[in-house]
């Protein structure tokens, strides 16, 4: 048997890996630096203390970075460290550079939230933006995680030509601080 299966399944430490990078570091006594990079050493050290069935691996954390559909995380370029590439709902300086969206991006939802969308418009909640995505299907994708998908337009390069701020992670999702109402369209 490879070291490979003889772990949790992957979606399994990838899920363990977003909520310990993105959210609590703290509940396996991980210390993330400023732009939100984990020791991959520590990590595994930690996290096998925390749960021993994990298993997890140097090569195992590698494979969840290069399979992981959403790509989710980055190693750095000399192979030490690790890091979520957005969604945290702790304080991280991800380093993003401000960047001209495309004309539209999508967001995918609930329709159950639609009504409290349209009064207030988009809000991070708990985490530091606002995701956009280049394509619909993707939108989708995420709208469906929260019950019966609905895709909204968000009019984006208007927002920034008024002056909102945009941002795009090492993943290709869009980032911003909130849509106001008057940019958002329901098609």
């Amino acid at each position: 048997m490879t070291e490979l299966n003889t772990a949790k399944p992957l979606k399994t430490i990838s899920k363990f890996l977003s909520f310990v990078l993105r959210h609590k570091p703290d509940a396996i006594g991980l210390a993330l630096d400023n732009n939100g990079w984990a020791n991959i050493e520590q990590l595994i050290k930690l996290a096998n203390q925390s749960d021993e069935s994990l298993a997890i691996t140097h090569e195992l954390i590698v494979e969840i970075v290069k399979t992981n559909d959403k790509k989710r995380f980055i190693i750095s370029d000399d192979g030490l460290l690790i890091r979520a590439n957005q969604g945290h709902s702790i304080k991280v300086d991800l380093e993003l550079t401000e960047q001209t969206p495309p004309e539209l991006l999508y967001h995918g939802t609930a329709s159950r939230f639609l009504e409290s969308i349209f009064i207030e418009g988009l809000k991070p909640k708990s985490r530091h933006h606002v995701h956009l995505s280049t394509d619909i299907e993707t939108a989708n994708s995420v709208g469906q995680r929260y019950g019966k998908p609905v895709i909204l337009s968000i009019k984006a390069r208007e927002m920034h030509n008024q002056g909102f701020k945009f941002y795009c992670s090492e993943n290709g999702v869009w980032l911003t601080d909130t849509v106001p109402v008057k940019f958002i369209t329901k098609d």
